[in-house]
Parts: C-alpha cells; sequence; structure tokens
C-alpha cells in the first residue's frame, strides 16, 4: 500500500473510510464503547513497548535539532499515556449523543419539527508532534460514530504508527472496521495536499499544529476546516483581586508547562495592585529563570529583582505566543483597558481573570471574545479532558461549526426530522 503513488494512496484511504463511516454511524453504543474499553486496556498493557517507539522518534528530533518545545511535546510518558486511557474509560461512560432527538415541537400545520444529531461522516486530522492526538482523535471518532483520516507528523511517525495498531486492534476485538481508523503511514507532505481536496470522501479537515501549517490548509482545503490557531493566551489581574490566589494561578498558567496552546502567554496587571503583585510573580518567575517582556511601568517595579530576565516588550510580543520560558507582562489602568487589550492582541483561545469583584467578572466573561473565558483560574484548565469531554479533537478559535475544546458533539452534525400524520401543504 505504501508503495502506491501520493494521489492513489489518499484516494484509497478516502474510499476505504467512507465504507467504513456507514458502519460506524449504524454501530450500536455498546459496540463503540467495547472499542474505546478494549483500547484503555490495550494502552495500559503496552507502556513499555510505546516508550520504545517513542525514544525512536525523540532520538530523530533531538539529532535533527528541533526546538526543545518540540521535543517536549513528542514525549509520550506513563503520564501522558494513562492520561489517553483515563480520556478513552470516560468516553465509554458518557451518554452517546448519536440519535438523539432534540426540540421536537408541533407546527400549526399538525407535523412535527425536532433535530436528530448524526456523525459528521469522515474527518481528515492533520497534526504535529503530539503523538497523544493520535488516541484523543480515534477516541472521539469512534464514540461519535465517524471515520477518520490521521496525519501526523514524520517526527512522530514511530510513535502514531505504535498508537494507530493499537486503536485498530481494538476497533477488529469489538466487531468494528478497522479502516475506521487510518493512519497514514507515509510521511510525504503531498499527502497534505491530497487530504484537503478530497470532498468525495472528507467531509471536514482539522488541523493541529504550527500558524503556518493551518494557514495553508485553511487556504487550500476543498473541504470544510475546524481551525484551531495560535494560542496566545492571557491572565488578567484586577483591582481587587486575592492577591495570593492571583501568584498561584498566574504562576500555574506560564510554568505548569511551557509548551502547550493553553498556558499563559501574556500578564496582565491592573495599576492598583501591580506595585504589590508584580515583585511576588516577578520572584517565582525569576527563579524559574522565565523571561519577561515588560512594558516600562512594569520595567520600573521589577527591576529590583535579582535574577530577573528583564527585556523591553515591543509590539510584536503583544501578539506572540512563547509557547517557552517567556511571558510579556503589562501593566493596564483597569478592567476596560485589559479587555481591549485582550480582544486586540490574543489568539481568542482562552483568557482569565482575576478577581474579587462579580460584577468585573461578569463584564469580563460577557465582553472577551475567546473561545473559553475564565474566572480565577488557571487557562491551563483550557483542554477538554479537564471540560469533562473525555478528550478532544483540538481547541477551535473559529466560531463555526465548532468552538472551544471539541468533544463528541463537535464532531456531529444535525438533520432535521420532521413527523406527520397525512398532513398536506395547502
Amino acid at each position: 500500500m505504501n508503495d502506491l503513488p501520493v494521489g492513489e494512496y489518499a484516494q484509497l484511504l478516502g474510499a476505504q473510510a467512507k465504507a467504513a463511516s456507514a458502519l460506524m454511524a449504524r454501530a450500536p453504543t455498546a459496540t463503540k464503547n467495547k472499542a474505546l474499553r478494549t483500547l484503555t486496556q490495550l494502552l495500559r498493557a503496552n507502556v513499555a513497548q510505546l516508550a520504545v517507539d517513542n525514544a525512536l522518534d525523540i532520538a530523530r528530533a533531538q539529532a535533527a535539532g528541533l526546538a526543545a518545545p518540540m521535543v517536549d511535546r513528542l514525549k509520550l510518558t506513563p503520564q501522558v499515556i494513562e492520561t489517553c486511557a483515563l480520556g478513552c474509560e470516560q468516553l465509554a461512560a458518557m451518554p452517546d449523543v448519536i440519535g438523539e432527538i432534540i426540540g421536537m415541537k408541533q407546527q400549526p400545520s399538525g407535523i412535527r419539527v425536532g433535530q436528530m444529531r448524526v456523525p459528521i461522516g469522515v474527518f481528515g486530522m492533520i497534526f504535529e508532534s503530539r503523538p497523544n492526538v493520535t488516541i484523543e482523535a480515534a477516541s472521539l471518532s469512534i464514540k461519535s460514530g465517524n471515520a477518520c483520516i490521521l496525519r501526523g507528523g514524520s517526527e512522530a511517525i514511530a510513535s502514531n504508527q505504535a498508537l494507530a495498531r493499537l486503536v485498530q486492534q481494538a476497533l477488529v476485538e469489538a466487531g468494528l472496521p478497522a479502516e475506521a481508523v487510518q493512519l497514514v503511514q507515509i510521511t510525504d507532505r503531498e499527502m497534505v495536499g491530497a487530504l484537503i481536496t478530497m470532498p468525495q470522501y472528507v467531509d471536514v479537515i482539522i488541523p493541529r499544529g504550527g500558524k503556518g501549517l493551518i494557514e495553508r490548509i485553511s487556504r487550500d482545503a476543498r473541504v470544510p476546516v475546524i481551525k484551531h490557531l495560535d494560542g496566545n493566551c492571557h491572565v488578567y489581574v484586577d483591582d481587587p483581586c486575592d492577591l495570593a490566589m492571583a501568584v498561584t494561578v498566574a504562576d500555574n498558567a506560564k510554568t505548569q508547562k511551557y509548551s502547550p496552546c493553553n498556558a499563559a502567554e501574556g500578564l496582565l496587571v491592573a495599576r492598583g495592585v501591580a506595585a504589590t503583585f508584580l515583585p511576588l510573580i516577578g520572584r517565582i518567575f525569576a527563579d524559574k529563570g522565565v523571561e519577561m517582556r515588560v512594558c516600562p511601568q512594569a520595567q520600573a517595579l521589577l527591576q529590583p529583582l535579582a535574577g530577573a530576565k528583564l527585556v523591553s516588550a515591543t509590539e510584536a510580543d503583544w501578539y506572540e505566543e512563547y509557547l517557552a520560558p517567556i511571558i510579556s507582562i503589562k501593566v493596564v489602568d483597569g478592567l476596560s483597558e485589559a479587555i481591549a487589550h485582550i480582544n486586540q492582541y490574543s489568539s481568542h483561545h482562552t483568557d482569565a481573570i482575576l478577581t474579587t469583584d462579580h460584577m468585573h467578572a461578569q463584564r469580563f466573561v460577557r465582553e472577551v471574545d475567546s473561545a473559553s473565558v475564565m474566572v480565577n483560574t488557571s487557562t491551563r484548565f483550557a483542554d477538554g479532558f479537564e471540560y469533562g469531554l473525555g478528550a478532544e479533537i483540538g481547541i477551535s478559535t473559529d466560531k463555526f461549526h465548532a468552538r472551544g475544546p471539541v468533544g463528541i458533539e463537535g464532531l456531529t452534525s444535525l438533520k432535521y426530522v420532521v413527523l406527520g400524520d397525512g398532513e398536506v401543504r395547502s
């Protein structure tokens, strides 16, 4: 199969996925759940072997000089695998939304009109680095009754192949078609171009990766795209706030892990609390080696800190997704300026306010135009697993067709169902 020309190989995967999608759409809930529970068991039983396959990818990436955040995203640690397993377990325990009918209402004509939730059909997933996306995409595809074609990055090919084998084993053991989840076995970049131009087979494309990849797919695709652009997330420390809580949350949002898209990249601080708050958080960032790109007011307040890495912020810094131990810091007059800054510079992914003023919190939630808006908690919670979705296919910064972490419902569509008893239109 891998010796086929790219175009023929893509057509083969597409045809197989289309055929499998019909079987998945009518698969009983118990059968889909069996596949998920079997996959859970296989993941936990193969931690050691997955580590061996993952080590091949990590060694190649390091030898090729891949940036540290990208190498970090490649790692399939036992904790990462267990999180994947828990996600499959959680999905298996969740209600099946496929086939549910909502909003059924009687019309004056006598007909009853509602909507039924149905699978999208076939989705293509194009992603870089993180091999755990293979499991997240596969498990959500199974639960939502879809088929999928997964194209991971060349840097994670061994890990992705190992995980995909477990997925197909679980499908077959549950009596479902192995072709319901197919991993592209070649790393040729032409495959991306083929996948995004097959509307006869692929119903939606979901890219997860660098901004360049996503912009290219959005430009060239002939099928709908659910986009996830960069994650320039903000934490705004309000006046008034609980200073101790604000320090703890701001620290977690930035330093708990630097490489995810939901890590905070910008810190906004209200002028009224800046003189107290900034030295506290600055001390923590300095001790952890976090470089601070600062406005002049923040510079003056942080300058006395020994060992602090301070750099004057440029206009570009307010837009930047660092994915590294770097954070931009700006002192703002208050809530209005914070909201205006976020709506101008953020990527509309996830933004948080830390405040003790209920009205400020309500206004922030209402006016900040982001996929996830948080009050008094870390942006690191912007995640399908943490939201109780079981897993996520990605975090959409689009407004259609899905927004925020995309779980089961984001992989479904609605069709109208009309019930009658012989009514005719006059």
